[in-house]
């Protein structure tokens, strides 16, 4: 049975845990009710099960390749993404005036979950895309807007984001790529970055690079930092591509996975470009790109999550090894205890991860159609949870797909090794999730915790309805909720940022496990007493959840013990 998307769940969680209704009754997007979701979803669904998914091993066998300078992709890959520009599938969210469907973005992250789960590698591409296309609805003058926007919309062309150099990676300040102003609007860009998702491809017509770029005077540092637009080949008078830019691929990184999607080191050599944003504001503008990015790349985790879960439910349902110990099930290594832990695991961790990502997506959309600062905050505080969990997620669910394979896994030909080999370098690209959870202890609690509170006062809420129907999880989620608190209370009193950087780690996966437990346990009301939802949230709260006391432990530790090893008396 190859991958199918799980509609149901997520029609269930929009209504029934997440309150979609609250998007919907805005302004912005009461043309977006539950009603048209479901339908959008549904066609999202063919395209990711009918198209999408089967070039997903055609990807992984028959890699993007460079040949005498031109970029070929993978079997199918062309054809599968024009399904998705001729879908309008690129534009999902994107502003109607520029031939958007102006959809939430959390109608665009569902999409974006199907399409990852069917296929990674091509589904990058219009993440890319999408990214840049906020980037230029925000920041963008109105000759790029009207030059680029309609071309990304329709997925004529491509976007890529430029930011890491051979010495800038996480450090992007350390970038040592130059612009000139070429003193008719335009400027020459000069630099090499890496690790550029889609750099060059033969699906689309253009390619259009946002490049970050130190003007000559501008400041080291992130502050002295410039966004250009360098189109592959530069528009003509009437919008088309016209002559081809002073840029190349130099190469394509041979990688863990992902082999479908190319990922290029680029070379600009006096390139033409147009500055995004304000001079010396680049990482301002960039960020808006690399936000929607984040919760695009968790998106990705969970996709591939589901995915590996599907498969390996599929093959525990087939797999007979042994006598089963209990009577009434399948008969195959699915009655096994330990195969019935690792699938509910799986299932567990991806509908957390699922809930905690479009809860975010949701907040984004609140914050976007009614300008409250305070649902603005909620979502920057969910993001780096979104993208750390819903990555960890996918790592950690592909490995144990494989573990229910057992010998079978470790076998290429079933599948179940590419999720883990695609996935993990979403726990890396973006932001590493080092960093996400750096982000989270450190400047998402700036505003002296207000965000942090505002979410834990949620989980509350959680516990006091459910003390009647669920009394035994309500107590259990309640001991996370505190031991959480006085973890966060723990953060805002350490001024020395390093002691909560060495737990912040700990401290991201007990407050994602903490949620987790809030929203299956919020499903499991909604289902009754009984139930698969019942299910997953008890084992979710009664076995994973118990982590939480402990990685808070952790989290509190501080920084002491870690610089008590040398690593360099270590090494000699």
């Amino acid at each position: 049975m190859p991958y199918h998307a799980p509609t149901p769940d997520h029609l269930f969680l929009l209504q029934n845990v997440l309150d979609y209704s609250r998007v919907s009754d805005t302004e912005r997007f009461a043309e977006a009710p539950l009603e048209m979701v479901e339908a959008i979803l549904t066609e999202a669904a063919k395209l990711a099960d009918n198209v999408l998914e089967p070039l997903q091993r055609a990807g992984d066998l028959h890699p993007a390749r460079l040949e005498n300078g031109v970029v070929h992709t993978s079997p199918g890959f062309k054809q599968g993404y024009q399904a998705i520009a001729e879908g309008g599938w690129v534009g999902v969210s994107a502003d109607p005036e520029h031939g958007g469907m102006g959809l939430p973005i959390s109608v665009l992250t569902l999409v974006g979950e199907m399409m990852s789960s069917a296929c990674l590698s091509l589904s990058l591409n219009q993440l890319m895309s999408q990214g840049q296309i906020e980037a230029l609805e925000k920041h963008g003058s109105d000759m790029l807007k009207q030059v680029y926007l309609p071309k990304l919309i329709s997925g004529e062309w491509t976007g890529t984001m430029n930011l890491t150099e051979p010495q800038a990676g996480s450090d992007v300040g350390a970038l040592s790529s130059k612009a000139v102003d070429n003193g008719d609007g335009t400027f020459g860009i000069t630099g090499q970055k890496i690790f550029i998702s889609w750099g060059d491809h033969d699906v689309a017509e253009n390619i259009c690079h946002l490049v970050l770029a130190r003007l000559p005077d501008g400041v080291p540092g992130t502050k002295g930092i410039s966004l250009f637009m360098v189109p592959k080949f530069i528009p003509d008078e009437n919008g088309n591509p016209g002559r081809a830019n002073n840029l190349h691929v130099v190469s394509l990184e041979h990688k863990l996975g992902l082999h479908g999607s190319p990922t290029a080191i680029m070379a600009f050599e006096g390139a033409t470009g147009w500055l995004v944003g304000e001079l010396h504001a680049g990482m301002k503008a960039m960020f808006t790109m690399m936000n929607n990015a984040r919760l695009g790349v968790g998106t990705e985790g969970l996709g591939v999550a589901e995915a590996a879960y599907q498969k390996a439910l599929e093959f525990s349902l087939e797999r007979k090894q042994g006598r089963v110990p209990v009577e009434g099930g399948p008969g195959t290594i699915a009655d096994h205890a330990d195969v019935r832990r690792m699938l509910l695991q799986m299932k567990a961790l991806t509908a957390s991860a699922r809930a905690i990502i479009l809860d975010t997506a949701i907040s984004i959309d609140l914050a976007k159609a009614t300008g409250d600062a305070d649902m603005a905050a909620r979502a920057a505080f969910l993001t780096p949870i979104a993208k750390a969990f819903g990555t960890d997620t996918g790592s950690e669910v592909a490995d144990l797909g494989i573990q229910v394979h057992g010998g079978m896994g470790f076998i290429e030909e079933t599948g179940a090794a590419q999720f883990a080999r695609d996935v993990r370098v979403t726990r890396i690209y973006e932001g590493t999730n080092g960093i996400q959870a750096m982000d989270l202890a450190a400047r998402k609690l700036m505003d002296g915790g207000k965000a942090a509170s505002a979410v834990l006062a949620e989980i509350g809420a959680t516990v006091a309805m459910a003390k009647e129907t669920h009394p035994d999880l309500a107590a259990l989620l309640a001991t996370a909720e505190a031991s959480l608190s006085a973890t966060t209370r723990w953060m805002l009193e350490q001024s020395y940022l390093n002691q909560r950087f060495a737990g912040a780690v700990p401290f991201l996966r007990a407050f994602a496990l903490t949620l987790g437990g809030h929203y299956l346990l919020r499903a499991a009301m909604a289902e009754g007493e009984t139930g698969p939802r019942n299910a997953v949230a008890h084992f979710h709260i009664r076995q994973l959840m118990t982590a939480v006391d402990g990685l808070c432990t952790q989290a509190r530790e501080g920084a002491a013990g870690l610089y008590a090893f040398d690593p360099v008396q270590d090494a000699s």
